[in-house]
């Protein structure tokens, strides 16, 4: 029980810690034409914003069942019942949790990269022009979800590169 806490809060960690680097790439983005006073203090302000609502909402889902057991033991019975609830539907909530972090991570991965490689970007644009063009207003729905599909595609195939070079890495010896 005590490994598979500590393994999920690992991986939590590791998910969120990724998720934040994305997102400090995305802000550097947004602001590298800025003066550098402007990218630092923008940079601050995103990091403390991450770090106390994203990381406090982490600590917040999985401290979730310790809320549920504290009600659960409550002499109301509506307090009971919902605290009851609550410890039966973290586990699910986990799951989906961890499985929408990982698409995000994919996702917004996979869209640092197709916009950093101009090549890259020009060819998942050009699979994409055909939709575009058929709306004939700019972007339509399916263009906009062909292109996440094609980004989280290209976050996809570098995850499981990364991943790849890491397990070599580790069967070698060299961490």
């Amino acid at each position: 029980e005590a490994e598979t806490e500590r393994r999920k809060t690992t991986g939590a960690i590791r998910t969120d810690f990724i998720l934040s680097a994305e997102i400090i790439v995305i802000t550097l983005g947004i602001v590298a034409s800025k003066p550098l006073i402007t990218q630092v203090g923008v940079l601050v302000a995103v990091a403390v914003l991450m770090t106390i609502g994203v990381f406090g909402l982490v600590a917040a889902i999985v401290k979730l069942d310790d809320v549920g057991a504290v009600l659960a033991t409550q002499a109301s019975p509506v307090l009971r019942r919902l605290g009851r609830g609550i410890i039966a539907a973290a586990p699910g909530l986990m799951r989906l949790l961890s499985i929408a972090g990982t698409a995000a991570m994919f996702l917004v991965g996979g869209g640092i990269l197709a916009h950093s490689l101009p090549a890259l970007h020009d060819a998942i644009h050009g699979l994409t022009a055909g939709l575009e063009a058929a709306a004939g207003h700019g972007a339509s729905w399916p263009a906009t979800l062909a292109t996440a599909a094609a980004e989280g595609a290209v976050g996809l195939v570098a995850g499981f590169a990364l991943a790849g070079a890491a397990l070599a890495a580790r069967r070698l010896g060299w961490t």
